[in-house]
Parts: structure tokens; C-alpha cells; sequence
């Protein structure tokens, strides 16, 4: 893999294989990575430098998440969650968990960051769960209740 650094080693452009280049940095201890649909490298290290400070605007603003997203923390959930219950939930209770957990928390919660998420946004997902059933009838309390009481110990 063809890798280079720019802007004293803050941004490495590189390429995976592929035609186009990507570049990569690091701010406040996360990893941030993008295409620079370039497939020369000058092009494509001026597009990672325009990009990387672009990114230092953002988070000088206030704009750019720096801590875990409600999708990461998701994802590790998705993975400890069988073993956390330790047999106490059958695998088809963890598997409806991880259905809904993708269909309907995730799309909403993605990318709120962790510290964003109180009781207002609770609120708020439960009247859009309520209000955009797909099969004509809200989903019911006690399933309200299992996505947001088992989700919210992640």
C-alpha cells in the first residue's frame, strides 16, 4: 500500500489498491478517514489538506464529534450483549434485539453522540417509533420498553 505524509505527519494520503487515494488523520484521539476521489497524488494530497483543516474548523466550532457515536457504541453492544446476559435470554430474544437495535435505533441514533442522548431525545424516539409503524399500529409499551430499557445500558 502506497502511503504518504503530509502537513508534518498530521494526514497520510494513501491508496488501498485502487485508483483513488484516501487520506487519514487524527484529531483529539479520533480517527478520521475519508476518498479523495483523486487519482493523482498532488491532487489528492491538496483535496487531504483542504479536508484536514476543514476538519480543524469544525472542531475549533464546536461542529465535529469527537466522542463515541450511539452507532459505535451499538456495534460493541451488539457483540458483548449475548455474553453479558450470560444464558439468561434465549438466542432468539438476542437476535430480535439485534433486529431491532438495526432497524429502528440505530437509523435514529446513529450518529448522536453518547453524552446527546438524555431523556427528551428518549421522548423523541419513542414518538417517531410510534408515529412511523410500518404495519399501521404503533409498536407496543412492553416493546418500547425492551428497546430503550436493555439499549439504554449501553
Amino acid at each position: 500500500m502506497a502511503s504518504h505524509e503530509i502537513l508534518g505527519g498530521l494526514v497520510q494520503v494513501y491508496r488501498r489498491g485502487g485508483l483513488t487515494w484516501h487520506c487519514s488523520a487524527s484529531l483529539k484521539g479520533h480517527q478520521y478517514r475519508t476518498s479523495t476521489k483523486e487519482t493523482g497524488l498532488e491532487q489528492a494530497k491538496a483535496f487531504a489538506e483542504d479536508w484536514y483543516l476543514g476538519l480543524r474548523g469544525k472542531l475549533a466550532a464546536g461542529i465535529l464529534k469527537t466522542e463515541t457515536t450511539f452507532a459505535e457504541a451499538a456495534k460493541k453492544f451488539e457483540a458483548e450483549y449475548g455474553i453479558i446476559t450470560e444464558g439468561q435470554r434465549s438466542p432468539k430474544w438476542v437476535e430480535g434485539h439485534t433486529i431491532r437495535l438495526r432497524l429502528h435505533l440505530v437509523p435514529f441514533f446513529g450518529k448522536t453522540g453518547l453524552s446527546e442522548i438524555n431523556a427528551g431525545t428518549v421522548q423523541d424516539y419513542r414518538v417517531h417509533r410510534i408515529t412511523t409503524s410500518k404495519t399501521g399500529r404503533p409498536p407496543s409499551r412492553s416493546t418500547l420498553h425492551d428497546e430503550i430499557g436493555d439499549f439504554g445500558r449501553c
